[in-house]
Formats: C-alpha cells, sequence, structure tokens
C-alpha cells in the first residue's frame, strides 16, 4: 500500500513536469522559464536548493553521530550562501541579462576564462546530484524492504528525475519544485506533531540532546580551530555562490527585487526548517534507543525512514515518503539541469564550429541533460559500492567552486581592476595551491587544503591584476 501512493506521488511529479515542458518555446524558456517567475516560486525554489537528500538524511546523521558544530558547512554555510546572494549578488547579476553563470566569465574576463570557470562549476556538480540520486536509491531500498536494492533505486529515481527535467527544464523545476514544497512543509510539520506526541514534546528531545553536549557549535578559543571553523563555514557559504543553480532560480524572476528577496527569504526559510529533520531523528533515542544503537553501526542515515516506518501510521508514512521523494527530487531536477546548461552554453557552444539555430541549442541542452544524468547515476552507484556518504559527497562538491570561480566572480563585479591576468592567476595559484596539499595534508587537519588555496586565489587576484594592468598600460603607452 505505502509503496502504490509513493508510485503515485512519482506519477503526479512526472505528470507536472510534462505540463511545464507546454511552456517551452525555446533556450530560454528551458533555461530561465522566460524570466516571468513571482516571488513565491522564486522563494520555494531557493528554498529547494539545499533542501534535499542531505537535509533530511544526511544532516540529521551526522547531527547524532557528532554534534551541531558537525553542521557548520550544511545548514548554516548553505543559507549563509543563499542570503549573501541575494544581498550582494543577485541584483548585478540579474541586470546583466546573463543565460548561465558561466556567461559573467566570458563578458568580464573572456573565453579561456569562461572556459575554465565553467568546468570547475560543472564537475561541482557530480557529487552533488549523486548525493541525491543516491537517497532516492535508499528510499526505495527501504520502502520495498530490501526487495528493491539501493542500486537499482539509483536507476529508477535517476530515471523519473530525467524524464521531466529534460523535457520542460526550468519550467518543470519551478512548477514540480513548488508542488514539491507544499507538500514538504505541510508533511514534515505533520509528522513533527505525531513524534512530539510520542516524546512528550519538543522539550525533552532537546533537553536530552543537551545533556549528551549535542549543542556544542564554537570552536575553541585556538587559531587553527577558528579557522577550521571559518573554513567549514565558507567552503559551502562562500564556494556555492558562483553555481549555476543557485544563479538559475534568481535569474527566472520576473524582476531583480523578485530576485534578491526570493533568494534571502529563501535562504532564511532553509535555516529555520532544517531544524524539524533535526528534531524529528533525534526523537529516535526517546522512541527507539534500541534502533539507534543498532543502525548507528550500519548506517545513521536510516535512522529516521526507519523510525517512521517502524512506529508511525500508514498515512503517516505515506506523507513523510512523499515529503522525503519531494525534497530530493526538488533538489535533483534542478542541481541536474544546472551543470547540463553550463556544458552547452560555456563549453560546448565555443567550440562548434557554426552558431546553432534556438532549435537545435535547445536540443543540445537535452542532450546534455541526458548525459549528465547517465555520469550521475555511474558515479552513484560507484560511491554507494565505496560506502560514500551523503554528507561527505556534498560537503567535497564545492571545493572546486571556492578555489577556482568565487575570488574571480567577487573581485569581477567589485573591484574594476580586476582583469584578466587577475583571473588566471587566481585560479591557476590556488589550484596549484589547493592540489598537492589534498595529497599531503592529513584529512584530519584541522584546515582544509581548499581553503588554503582559497587563500592564494586571492593573493592570486590582485597581484595578476595589479601586475597585469600596469604591464598593459606600459606596453600601450599610458605609462
Amino acid at each position: 500500500m505505502l509503496a502504490a501512493f509513493v508510485v503515485l506521488y512519482l506519477a503526479v511529479s512526472i505528470a507536472l513536469g510534462l505540463y511545464a515542458a507546454t511552456r517551452v518555446r525555446g533556450t530560454r524558456d528551458f533555461i530561465t522559464a522566460g524570466r516571468s517567475l513571482p516571488l513565491y516560486i522564486v522563494l520555494a525554489m531557493v528554498f529547494a536548493t539545499w533542501f534535499g537528500a542531505e537535509t533530511v538524511l544526511g544532516v540529521p546523521a551526522t547531527f547524532i553521530e557528532e554534534d551541531l558544530g558537525g553542521l557548520i558547512s550544511d545548514p548554516f554555510g548553505a543559507a549563509l550562501c543563499l542570503i549573501l546572494f541575494g544581498l550582494f549578488f543577485a541584483r548585478k547579476l540579474y541586470r546583466m541579462n546573463l543565460l548561465t553563470i558561466g556567461d559573467f566569465y566570458r563578458d568580464r574576463y573572456g573565453r579561456s576564462v569562461e572556459l575554465m570557470a565553467s568546468i570547475a562549476i560543472a564537475l561541482s556538480y557530480l557529487g552533488w546530484v549523486s548525493a541525491q540520486v543516491m537517497a532516492l536509491g535508499l528510499v526505495f531500498n527501504v520502502l520495498s524492504e530490501g526487495a528493491i536494492s539501493q542500486q537499482s533505486g539509483i536507476l529508477i529515481g535517476a530515471a523519473v528525475v530525467l524524464t521531466y527535467t529534460v523535457v520542460g527544464g526550468m519550467w518543470s523545476v519551478a512548477l514540480t519544485t513548488f508542488f514539491q514544497m507544499i507538500v514538504i512543509v505541510l508533511g514534515l510539520f505533520y509528522i513533527a506533531w505525531l513524534v512530539g506526541d510520542m516524546t512528550g514534546g519538543v522539550m525533552p528531545v532537546i533537553a536530552h540532546a543537551a545533556a549528551h553536549d549535542k549543542f556544542n557549535f564554537w570552536p575553541d578559543l585556538s587559531a587553527i580551530a577558528m579557522l577550521a571553523f571559518l573554513s567549514g563555514l565558507l567552503t559551502m557559504g562562500f564556494g556555492s555562490v558562483p553555481q549555476q543553480d543557485v544563479f538559475q532560480r534568481a535569474n527566472a524572476a520576473k524582476s531583480e527585487n523578485v530576485a534578491v528577496w526570493g533568494s534571502v527569504l529563501g535562504g532564511v526559510a532553509y535555516l529555520l526548517f532544517a531544524a524539524v529533520p533535526l528534531f524529528l531523528a533525534y526523537s529516535a533515542h526517546l522512541i527507539d534507543p534500541a534502533m539507534v544503537a543498532r543502525l548507528l553501526e550500519e548506517d545513521a542515515q536510516k535512522i529516521l525512514p526507519e523510525l517512521i516506518k517502524g512506529h508511525l501510521p500508514l498515512f503517516a508514512q505515506v506523507v513523510f515518503y512523499g515529503a522525503l521523494l519531494a525534497v530530493i527530487m526538488s533538489t535533483a531536477s534542478g542541481t541536474l539541469l544546472a551543470p547540463s546548461v553550463t556544458i552547452s552554453e560555456n563549453v560546448i557552444k565555443g567550440l562548434l564550429p557554426r552558431v546553432l539555430s534556438d532549435r537545435e541549442f535547445l536540443w543540445l541542452n537535452r542532450a546534455v541533460v541526458t548525459v549528465f544524468a547517465v555520469l550521475v547515476t555511474i558515479y552513484s552507484i560507484w560511491a554507494l559500492t565505496h560506502d560514500t556518504r551523503i554528507h561527505t559527497m556534498v560537503e567535497n562538491a564545492y571545493k572546486v567552486t571556492l578555489v577556482v570561480a568565487f575570488v574571480p566572480l567577487v573581485a569581477g563585479l567589485y573591484w574594476s581592476r580586476a582583469n584578466s591576468y587577475g583571473a588566471w592567476a587566481a585560479i591557476g595559484l590556488g589550484v596549484l595551491t589547493w592540489i598537492p596539499l589534498e595529497f599531503l595534508l592529513d584529512e584530519e587537519a584541522e584546515l582544509g587544503a581548499h581553503f588554503i588555496g582559497f587563500g592564494a586565489a586571492i593573493v592570486g587576484m590582485v597581484a595578476g591584476s595589479l601586475i597585469g594592468g600596469a604591464g598593459a598600460r606600459k606596453a600601450s603607452g599610458e605609462v
């Protein structure tokens, strides 16, 4: 019965995506939804940017195994990214009327920087989208009580998301996400109300967590510890700013004010609502401590799904798994579209011998979406066989954009002297510092190699722009 309701929900999502395809008249409709979306839909899409498998399964598992400080990258860093994007980036980028975030690097620094930044941005999505698809596999495995393996579930989930994303593009993302966000908010609040009755309310859960030091958040008062804390916050807080999925949600707004406030309010909503899955998962300590102990040895990400399946009535299970599928698919569809259109627009398009018609370019985007979905599926199965955690996959996704893409974006928008020399120096020095340190530093090092690479990128941008700019002026006879 539960599986039948879930199949029905999947069918409704696909139907919405196929209906959205009727609104696609060309490439701009496919990528930006015609820049026509109102505030409530933009807010829902921004909220859904990060509210996926990571928030419902990965973050609660990390909180149970570690403490609140273990969540510095997500939800705190993720919410910081969305709020910062709205306040400092959305308005400027919206006014430029770009198709992708990669277009900014071309307009500001030239084709070569566009190519390098766009490849880095696209690669960063491999782990993020794979985390969503792997979570779909986990859900199908739990729902079928093992009859569907997690690998088979990955294949099913990837096929469903691909179906409605490839036909409707951003319109599919917008309409399905709005529907899915309604399911998420109402569904998880209803589940929280039921679970609260079983635990005696919210306060007993908070008291248990406090007694076990789960609210430790701030680092020790030492330079290394504070830098490590800052690194965890900014890896996602800064590293995910130059991302196509964040940009495309704001860029689809009907005005620059909608782009700004949709991003800011979506980030605030994400941070607040991320507390609900934490409460639900940690409640298992009071409801079924034996199950928690068993799953901590096996896979902490299964604690919340098993709690719902083992202790709540059928209707509540239908609501929860519908909400869980909603959060995963809403995130997966947008993050599948984002790297695909970046590859099409900023990598492949410039390498072709002739200019494509709009119809040809639309079909190129759809072909790349399909190919990227296949790559994501393969990587998800590989990650599953190597016991890679969802939280780890998400944390690693934005190291490359922090080192390669963030500094040129900020400098290009806010420093008039930034130039292509500085952009190349930032990318080159950042990468050449970061990659070797990934192998030389211990995995448990307080300060991540990527954060050191980020610092090197800042030095490269300043030095390269000043030296290169002075050299260019001298060659032209200005000095």
